[in-house]
C-alpha cells in the first residue's frame, strides 16, 4: 500500500532554479524566483541561493542542461543545501536524472504548491482535494520518480505516495484517483445541498492573488475571527458568513487566492471549493496595491475567473494596502501637495478603467472601510431590487 507521509522538515536551505526563454523574459524570472522563495518560507525551507539558464527552451533531461547541472552541484556540495526548487514543473525522468546529479531532493514550483496545500487543508473537503491533486501529479511522473519515491524520508514535497514496483504503484494510484473522486463527489452533493439551504441571500465572494489580505477583510466586514496570516495560501478552505448592513442581509465568503503558475490538477480538483466563487452574485477583487506587479497579478485572477466562467459577474475593485504603497511611494520631502495629486491620478486611472467600481483601503490601517460598505452596500441593494423587488419594502 502506497504510504503518504504527513511530516514536512523544517529549516531545510533550498537553491531555487529559473529558466529564462522566449516566453519568460529575465525581469519576469527574477519575479517568479521571489514568489517562489516566498512560496518556499511558507513551506518552513529557506531559500539561500538563486541559479538562473539561458535557454530556447527546457533541456529535456535536465531542464537546465549539463553545463549549467554542473555549477549547481558545485554549490551544493560545498553548502549543506538539503533542497532544490525548480520554478517550473518538471517530469518524472527529469527529476530522476537531477536529482542523480546532485544527491539531493529535487522538487517543482507544483510539487511545493502541493505540499503547502496539504499542511494548510482543515476541513475533510480541502483534504481529499489536496490528496486527489497529489495523486493526479504522480501518476504521469511514476516511470522516471518511482526510484527515489521509494526511499523518501518526509520533507517538502514528500508527502505524496511512492512505492517499489512502477505498475504496482500505477494500478494503486489510478484506483485511488478513482477512489477520491466518489468520496469529493459525495462532499460536493452536501455541499451543494448547503448552499441551496442558504434561501434568497444576495452573494458576496472574496477573489483575488494570494496573500493580498481578503482574510483580513473578511474579519473587519463580518466582524469574525478568519485566521489571516503574512503567508502564501493561508486560507484553503471556503468559509462564509452572513453580514448585515443596515439591515440588509448578504453572504460573504473568503475563498482561496490564486497563484502564477498553479498547477493544472490543482485547480481542477479545487474546482468544487471554487462553486463559492461561480455561484456568487457580486465579486470582490482584492488587490495589494503595495506589490510591483500587482497589474499582472490582476491579470493571473481574472485568467482565472475566466476559467471559472465568472469574469462577467458585477465586480468592486478593492485596492487593499494603500499604508504600504504609500510609504514605497512617497518620498520624505515631497509636499502633501504633490502626493495628493500622485493619489488623485492613480484613482482617476483606475476608476475610469473600472467604470467607477473601485475602493482605496488599508485593511490594517482600518482606512477608508466606510466607503467600502457603502459601495458593497449600493450593489447588495441593486441586486436586491432587480431580483426581488417584493423583498425591498423588508429590507429598506
Amino acid at each position: 500500500m502506497i504510504e503518504k507521509t504527513q511530516v514536512v522538515s523544517a529549516d531545510e536551505r533550498a537553491v531555487l532554479i529559473g529558466l529564462i526563454h522566449k516566453e519568460q523574459t529575465e525581469p519576469q524570472v527574477q519575479e517568479y524566483l521571489d514568489e517562489l522563495a516566498f512560496l518556499a518560507e511558507t513551506a518552513g525551507a529557506t531559500a539561500v541561493k538563486r541559479f538562473t539558464q539561458r535557454l530556447p527552451h527546457p533541456d529535456r533531461a535536465t531542464f537546465i542542461g549539463k553545463g549549467k547541472l554542473e555549477e549547481v552541484r558545485q554549490y551544493v556540495a560545498g553548502k549543506d543545501i538539503q533542497l532544490v526548487i525548480f520554478d517550473d514543473e518538471l517530469t518524472g525522468s527529469q527529476i530522476s536524472n537531477i536529482q542523480k546529479e546532485l544527491k539531493v531532493k529535487v522538487i517543482d514550483r507544483s510539487d511545493l504548491i502541493l505540499d503547502i496545500f496539504a499542511r494548510r487543508a482543515r476541513t475533510a473537503q480541502a483534504k481529499v482535494q489536496v490528496e486527489l491533486a497529489q495523486y493526479q501529479y504522480i501518476l504521469p511522473r511514476l516511470r522516471g520518480m518511482w526510484t527515489h519515491l521509494e526511499r523518501q524520508k518526509g520533507g517538502i514535497g514528500m508527502r505524496g505516495p511512492g512505492e517499489t514496483e512502477i505498475e504496482t504503484d500505477r494500478r494503486i494510484v489510478k484506483d485511488k484517483i478513482s477512489l477520491l473522486r466518489k468520496r469529493l463527489a459525495e462532499i460536493d452533493k452536501q455541499a451543494l445541498t448547503q448552499r441551496k439551504d442558504r434561501g434568497e441571500l444576495i452573494r458576496v465572494a472574496l477573489v483575488g492573488y494570494t496573500n493580498v489580505g481578503k482574510s483580513t477583510i473578511m474579519n473587519l466586514l463580518s466582524k469574525s475571527e478568519v485566521f489571516a496570516e503574512n503567508k502564501l495560501f493561508a486560507t484553503l478552505d471556503t468559509t462564509t458568513r452572513k453580514v448585515v448592513f443596515e439591515q440588509t442581509p448578504f453572504l460573504l465568503s473568503d475563498t482561496v487566492g490564486f497563484i502564477r503558475k498553479l498547477p493544472h490538477h490543482l485547480v481542477e480538483s479545487f474546482k468544487s471549493t471554487l462553486d463559492e466563487v461561480r455561484e456568487s452574485d457580486i465579486l470582490m477583487h482584492v488587490v495589494d496595491i503595495s506589490h510591483p506587479q500587482y497589474e499582472d497579478q490582476i491579470e493571473v485572477v481574472n485568467r482565472t475567473l475566466t476559467e471559472l466562467k465568472s469574469l462577467d459577474k458585477p465586480t468592486i475593485l478593492i485596492f487593499n494596502k494603500m499604508d504600504l504603497y504609500e510609504k514605497q511611494t512617497f518620498d520624505e520631502w515631497l509636499t502633501e501637495d504633490v502626493k495628493n495629486d500622485i493619489l488623485n491620478q492613480l484613482k482617476e486611472s483606475w476608476q475610469h478603467r473600472s467604470n467607477g467600481n473601485c475602493v482605496f483601503i488599508s485593511a490594517t490601517e482600518r482606512r477608508n472601510i466606510e466607503e467600502l460598505r457603502k459601495t458593497i452596500m449600493d450593489k447588495v441593494m441593486q441586486l436586491y431590487r432587480e431580483r426581488y423587488p417584493y423583498k425591498s419594502e423588508f429590507f429598506y
